[in-house]
């Protein structure tokens, strides 16, 4: 069977090796029993707080994309869907939505939390094996770069093959989206283990510890590769406190002004050491007009072409 109905999502199995590459393991048979019994995933959170089902259903996630002005009834593709944590804001924004994702089971979930939702096509198996015969108004890449050399192999360059690939699966005016993490996050040097590898300073030594690891970068490394993958009209934006639960998303024509970052404790999924004041430290970066370098992830919108604005 290479499809499958649940409410009014189709799944398509086609290019799914029936193995599941990727997974928080036993608490995904909660997560699917979830999200076949409830309307809102989200309720569950008063009484289950665990990081798997806190990361996968807080609504809190599509703050990341959910204010960005999309035309209405484009064709988006999802690369890396998940459990569908972005999803939703797609959908919610009008959107005939495609996802890719690796794993079955956070396919189903995914479905079962949006069966109601008929523009919404699943493809599970990995992206470099799917083929793509049409071009989309917009791509995302949300949590996903940052894992492109384990999924991409005999390439010099994991990254840059990868989003080459993807320009050419976006419309002449079409933009991608890319969240993650920023290897200079000021939380990695006041004492937050890299979010991958639970490695303190990990990225900021260059990950010299584990080359198979997902690898996050800089600002300054992000914009040299998307340039050299052909995207143009990059933009920056700066979520707070990351891009998994941004509670402020700012740009590079509103950033965060002295005082705004409040936030005591946010990192949820591990422990985290406290070497200095985060709040004050902040607070100079800003003075010092820094912020941009620190912020602990970025959101990337490229477009495909030159446009000329108006």
């Amino acid at each position: 069977m290479n499809e499958e109905l649940i409410g009014k999502v189709k799944l398509n199995y086609s290019y799914y090796k029936g193995t599941d590459l990727y997974s928080d393991g036993i608490i995904e048979d909660k997560m699917l029993e979830i999200a076949k019994t409830h309307e809102n995933c989200e309720d569950v959170l008063a009484e289950d707080s665990r990081w798997p089902i806190l990361y996968h259903f807080s609504t809190i996630r599509q703050n990341i994309l959910e204010w960005f002005p999309f035309k209405k009834d484009a064709e988006v593709l999802e690369i890396g869907a998940g459990c569908g944590a972005v999803t939703g804001a797609l959908l919610k924004n009008d959107l005939v939505v495609t996802c890719i994702e690796l794993s079955k089971k956070r396919s189903m979930i995914n479905a079962f939390r949006h069966k109601n939702y008929e523009k919404l096509e699943i493809i599970v198996g990995n992206f470099i094996d799917i083929e793509i015969t049409k071009k989309y108004d917009y791509i995302t890449l949300i949590g996903v770069l940052e894992y492109a050399k384990l999924y991409i192999e005999n390439n010099d360059n994991p990254s840059i093959h990868f989003l080459k690939t993807i320009k050419e699966y976006l419309k002449e005016d079409g933009k991608l989206f890319i969240a993650i993490e920023n290897k200079f996050g000021l939380k990695y040097w006041s004492g937050a283990k890299e979010d991958h590898t639970g490695i303190l300073f990990d990225g900021i030594e260059g990950y010299t510890t584990n080359n198979n690891s997902a690898e996050t970068f800089s600002k300054n490394e992000l914009k040299s590769m998307m340039d050299e993958a052909g995207f143009h009209g990059i933009e920056f934006y700066y979520p707070y406190p990351d891009y998994k639960f941004p509670l402020h998303i700012y740009s590079d024509k509103r950033l965060p002004q002295i005082g705004d970052m409040v936030l005591d404790r946010y990192n949820y999924d591990q422990d985290k050491l406290s070497l200095f004041d985060e709040k004050s430290v902040y607070d100079n970066l800003i003075k010092s007009q820094m912020y941009d370098m620190f912020s602990n992830s970025f959101l990337i919108v490229a477009e495909k072409k030159t446009i000329t604005k108006t």
